[in-house]
């Protein structure tokens, strides 16, 4: 099987699709430029689509590689047989190939090979011949040293007959498809823990049992994470009944002398060998499952999250709000650069209400501040209600900002590189300004896992989970591209073909020769070749470029198509861009090239129309309900405005203005069933909700959507 055909199994598109991003691949191309700038290549494939043949060719390169281990040590041990080489090469299930591996494979000392050493192999091979044998007798002529009577020696022979059945590979098989549709998970409370405070949020798995295919992801992962805290035992098993009689059903020949011997063989077999190998797989097999699946949700969110609505380049005040330690006031300019912080203290205990308003409006009509950030952390309501109180002398947005990750943020290395001279609770203030006029720009500073947006985060495989986000913040990142003149080295790393080096080289070139002008002068920057050149060019903008094309999507490669579009109308490329008028008389056929069809040309002019369109939405303020400040003010009935700001497999959280988010769980969003929480609500989405129940001491609220 070729690797083309083996990711045909299971990416749907054509072949030579397939062939020709495998081969893009190969020659280190990115996928955020192959899924925009080579859509004639692979059929129009998406990041996606492009994303899963990446997956596929290298599980098909790992197979391969194991394959070849495989052979070479069965061959070093003159064990490969023409008819075992054949099934090794022709299999591409990595299961299976252990399976073929499993009896050659170096293992410690078993019962099976003391059995062997005490010279007992014959005597399992008469038992498993099943031909009616006098096996008691048979036994006699087995005896030795180490085998004093013929019990020793019947139960050497079947630990012998044990290790073969479990090395079957058509037991293996059919107990495995047994497990895949019948496994069950029993769970049982660790009585000794079942009383302690940390206990009680797993109270509902202390005696629980469900199918482990129906077993929800978030359900599986929170039973794993109570074994692993220790406060239930966790088992999966299946009926051992129906799995005797499938192994029965593979190795009896019928009912002879020698049967009890093998059935008790099987029964070993089952219960020391297979179980808990296959019950085992069939539980990391779900894990991955579960994995996926929640790696999946925090994506999804992480990607709503970092192309959430940016305000853009306004002048912020910025407000980390806080009681007894006071609010931390920044002032950014444009830029995101910090220009003033102060502290005020507002609230209780101090209660400086008239100085704080006075400072606030000095600050404001000072540095010509065009909005307010408020972090939605403590006192993020009581901040909120004081500054609207404040009478400024030009209108001023005020928005509520999510503070999560601020803190790790503030802490990091990258924050102390950019802010050396300012403490922790400065930086964390800059954070919630900075992530209000540009979200992309300041959250991908911060590891995804801190950003809170997900289920079970700390639970899953944590290699996958990395690589899953990253790519994530690539995609993101290459969607909106950067202003390469403004862009932190951190937002650079992400862009295609760049990474953490050339980010940092770009910055100095920056900073040593000035802005750029022309993209042209990427190539002037230390270490940053043609390939790389090539990746990455067309997801940068320079505003204000001598080439207006410079601050589009439109790739260099492509300069020459667009100015020969401009010649044959008799016009400039500055009079085509934004000139659907013009565009529209564009015979995209007459520029079709070997390098670029159609598909690629219809980008281009959307680009032209359009140059440079940032694909997210402007951010709009949001008003919670004035009388709602703290849980205490909530009452079962009430229909309240608020935000998505976490979505779960389970249902979505929903921030209605006090410090804990209320549930809206999937069965509530709307009516009928829903199978995907995303397909109904987005995070930040505005929303109506309804209260369905409040549990103050636990701080638990319940909501319906209203539709």
């Amino acid at each position: 099987m070729t690797n083309i055909q083996f990711i045909a199994k299971s990416v749907q598109t054509a072949a030579i699709n397939i062939q020709n991003t495998v081969q893009l691949l190969q020659e280190d191309c990115t996928i955020p430029f192959i899924s925009r700038y080579r859509k004639d290549k692979t059929g129009n494939l998406d990041e996606v689509f492009i994303e899963q043949i990446a997956k596929f060719q290298k599980e098909y390169e790992v197979i391969v590689k194991r394959k070849e281990a495989i052979l070479k040590s069965i061959q070093e041990q003159n064990a490969l047989s023409p008819e075992l080489d054949k099934k090794i090469q022709k299999s591409f299930d990595l299961q299976e190939l252990e399976d073929f591996y499993l009896p050659f494979k170096k293992k410690k000392k078993t019962k099976a090979d003391a059995a062997r050493e005490n010279g007992l192999e014959p005597l399992a091979k008469i038992i498993m011949a099943q031909n009616n044998d006098d096996v008691d007798f048979i036994s006699t002529k087995y005896l030795n040293e180490n085998i004093i009577n013929e019990d020793a020696a019947l139960q050497g022979a079947r630990d012998i007959i044990a290790e073969w059945i479990n090395e079957n590979i058509y037991v293996r098989k059919q107990l495995r498809r047994l497990y895949q549709r019948k496994a069950t998970i029993t769970t049982k409370v660790v009585k000794t823990k079942k009383d302690e405070e940390a206990a009680q949020k797993f109270s509902q798995y202390f005696d629980w049992s469900e199918s482990l295919t129906k077993a929800p992801s978030h359900r599986l992962l929170a039973m794993l994470r109570a074994e692993n805290e220790g406060f239930i035992k966790f088992k999966v098993e299946v009926d051992i009944d129906e799995a005797y009689d499938i192994i029965d059903a593979l190795v009896l020949k019928g009912q002879n002398k020698t049967t009890p011997n093998v059935q008790l063989a099987i029964e070993d077999s089952y219960k020391r060998l297979l179980n808990p190998a296959i019950s085992n797989e069939a539980l990391q097999e779900a894990k991955a499952k579960a994995d996926a699946n929640s790696i999946q949700v925090f994506a999804n969110n992480l990607g709503q999250l970092l192309l959430a609505p940016p305000l853009g380049e306004k002048r912020i005040l910025a407000i980390d709000p806080g009681f007894r330690s006071g609010c931390k006031i920044v002032c950014l300019d444009e830029k995101g650069d910090l220009l003033y912080n102060e502290t005020i203290y507002p609230h209780a205990p101090q209660k400086e209400e008239a100085m704080a308003m006075k400072k606030i409006r000095s600050m404001v009509n000072s540095y010509k501040i065009d909005a307010i950030s408020i972090g939605n952390g403590t006192a993020s309501r009581e901040t909120e209600f004081f500054i609207k109180k404040i009478a400024f002398d030009k209108p001023v947005q005020v928005f509520i900002v999510s503070e999560a990750g601020a803190s790790v943020y503030s802490a990091s290395k990258i924050a102390r590189d950019e802010f050396p001279n300012y403490d922790v609770t400065v930086r964390g203030s800059v954070s919630i300004g900075r992530r209000l006029s540009d979200p992309l720009a300041e959250l991908v500073k911060i590891d995804p896992k801190a950003i809170g947006v997900g289920q079970y985060q700390h639970d899953v495989d944590q290699n996958k989970l990395k690589e899953e986000l990253d790519s994530t913040v690539i995609r993101c990142v290459n969607s909106v591209g950067i202003n390469i003149n403004t862009a932190s080295k951190h937002l650079l790393s992400y862009v295609s073909g760049i990474g953490d080096k050339l980010a940092e080289n770009i910055v100095n070139y920056r900073s040593e020769n000035g802005p750029f002008t022309d993209r042209k002068q990427l190539k002037k920057v230390p270490r940053l070749g043609e390939k790389a050149y090539q990746q990455g060019v067309a997801f940068i903008r320079i505003s204000n470029a001598k080439n207006p094309l410079d601050n589009s999507a439109v790739h260099p490669e492509s300069y020459g198509i667009v100015e020969k579009m401009a010649k044959d109308l008799k016009l400039t490329v500055n009079d085509l861009i934004a000139n659907k008028e013009k565009t529209a008389l564009i015979k995209l056929e007459n520029y079709i090239t070997s390098e670029i069809g159609l598909l690629g040309l219809k980008d281009i002019i959307k680009e032209l129309e359009k140059p440079g369109l940032d694909p997210r939405k402007s951010a709009k303020v949001f008003e919670f309900d004035p009388n709602v400040k703290t849980i205490k003010d909530i009452k079962t009935g009430m229909v309240l405005p608020g935000i998505v700001n976490n979505i779960t497999n389970f249902g979505c959280f929903v921030d209605i203005g006090v410090k804990e988010s209320g549930l809206v769980h999937i069965s509530q969003l709307k009516a009928g069933f829903v199978s995907d929480v995303n397909e109904v609500v987005k995070l930040h989405q505005h929303v109506q909700v309804k209260v369905t129940e409040v549990d103050e001491d636990r701080k638990r609220i319940q909501l319906t959507m209203v539709i």
